[in-house]
């Protein structure tokens, strides 16, 4: 039973050190964010949170990773197929609407991590890959079925939305009175035959 209480504290704290540490990249970035900062903010000594996170970049993926379960993975986003898919990318504009720290966290680090030697660099490649992949496949299923407009290539249509939506997240950070959500539904509406 000992051992029971021990994992579950650990699992709180590694639980608080990633909440903290998603705050504290999407307040400073990758760079403005120093792992002794997070430990104070979490009431921990340095070496403790070490012990749960050996690098600042095993931090920041891990903080990528958990935000990823419970997003897309729970919601089996990548089971879905042809107009599902594209609602599910409005409704993740919608609930993002009350993520302000997430979306500044997507946004100051895709942009970071442009630069090869930065450590999610491989994570956003794969990530926008991915994305664009199962929104491609989406748009490809809408043309087979006869259900999307004339014109419209599925691939090119995917970078699109893609870039719309990030586009939209840095403009509502800018400006809260922006509606990613009823702007991107108006996209994919315009979009489907």
């Amino acid at each position: 039973m000992a051992d029971r209480g021990l994992s579950e504290r650990g699992a709180g704290t590694r639980a608080l050190i990633l909440d903290t540490a998603l705050a504290a990249f999407a307040e400073s970035g990758y760079r403005g964010t120093s792992v002794r900062d997070i430990a104070t903010r979490c009431g921990l000594t340095h070496p403790a949170l070490l012990y749960h996170f050996p690098t600042k970049a095993d931090l920041l993926m891990a903080v990528l990773d958990r935000r990823d379960d419970a997003e897309g993975r729970a919601a089996g986003f990548d089971e879905l197929r042809g107009r599902a898919l594209l609602d599910e990318l409005v409704g993740t504009a919608r609930r993002n609407a009350d993520r302000r720290g997430v979306v500044e966290l997507y946004a100051t680090l895709s942009a970071e991590a442009t630069e090869a030697g930065h450590p999610a660099h491989a994570y956003f490649v794969e990530r926008y890959a991915r994305l664009r992949g199962s929104v491609g496949r989406a748009y490809t299923e809408l043309a087979r079925a006869g259900e999307l407009r004339p014109g419209i290539v599925p691939e090119t249509a995917a970078r699109q939305l893609v870039a719309l939506m990030d586009g939209l997240q840095v403009q509502w950070l800018l400006d809260p009175s922006i509606d990613m959500a009823d702007a991107l539904a108006a996209h994919v509406a315009a979009q489907i035959a």
